[in-house]
């Protein structure tokens, strides 16, 4: 999800599994390389970071950089919290309205996610302002967690998770929060988070306020 890194183990509900040696060790090689990424984009921009450079401070090959990440863009976007919030989701009482475990969930993801990168987040959300290709591929990104999210609520509301209401749905929830972080970032990261996140959600489930804000 936007604005959040890779995640801590903590976040996956009770009774899941421990990823196996070889899962952790993709999973450090994954970090390993996002973290010289992030690094070098600090020191010098982004636009003059090269794989190669990445590589070379992650000590991985270019070859192993593309194999994880297909795009630069992708390195500075992709995390692994889609999955996890899709498990989360359907950990929820069955009992408990959708709205409220939808928002449990993303102030999970959010607490976990920012809660030793806080940094690394306000730098991926500027990236998406300031940098048209990583605004772009975002864009292309959210139609994949998108369809995720869709097969969650069909799970969840016996709805069909192909039908247009559930789509629409789906895609104005990512719409939403894509478009927070990218308020977040404008602000000079200034506003809560999370507030402005409670904020987002309640559009989505109340329609537009009356009062400008």
């Amino acid at each position: 999800m936007t604005g959040m890194t890779a995640p801590d183990t903590s976040f996956s509900p009770a009774g899941s599994p421990r990823p196996g040696l070889r899962e952790r060790k993709k999973i450090k090689t994954r970090e390993a390389i996002r973290t010289a990424t992030y690094a070098l984009v600090e020191e010098q921009g982004y636009e003059a970071t090269t794989i190669e450079q990445i590589a070379e401070r992650a000590e991985v090959s270019p070859s192993t950089v593309f194999r994880y990440f297909p795009t630069k863009e992708d390195i500075v976007l992709t995390d692994e919290y889609d999955p996890l919030i899709m498990e989360e989701l359907r950990a929820r009482p069955a009992d408990e309205p959708w709205p409220d475990s939808l928002r449990h969930v993303i102030h999970r993801a959010i607490s976990l996610g920012m809660k030793d990168s806080h940094a690394v987040s306000r730098l991926r959300t500027r990236l998406m302002v300031e940098v048209p290709s990583v605004r772009s591929r975002m864009m292309e990104s959210m139609s994949e967690t998108g369809r995720m999210l869709c097969q969650a609520i069909g799970e969840r509301t016996g709805r069909d998770p192909g039908s247009l209401e559930v789509r629409v749905y789906a895609m104005s929830i990512v719409g939403g929060l894509m478009e927070t972080s990218m308020y977040w970032a404008e602000q000079d990261h200034a506003p809560d988070f999370e507030a402005l996140v409670d904020r987002a959600l309640d559009v989505i489930e109340h329609g537009l306020p009356q009062e400008n804000r």
